[in-house]
């Protein structure tokens, strides 16, 4: 089945830099620049996926958790 669309979960990293992990599938990644990350999720879905089966596009939804006091 051809995946025409992924979708990463993007969030800042604890440890500084970002995290983003594939929906429905097994990739990951990690960088310490937003730019970085980009390149890196590009790195990892041509490694994941057969040229043939590979997404269209790649959407990064990218998620940022504030504490507010009240």
């Amino acid at each position: 089945m051809h995946t025409r669309e992924l979708i990463f979960l993007v969030e800042e990293s604890p440890e500084g830099g970002y995290e983003a992990r594939a929906l429905g599938h097994a990739i990951f990644t990690e960088a310490d620049s937003f730019e970085a990350l980009k390149e890196h999720v590009r790195d990892a879905v041509r490694c994941h996926f057969d040229e043939e089966e590979r997404p269209a596009i790649v959407r990064l939804h990218l998620v940022r958790e504030e504490i507010l006091t009240v």
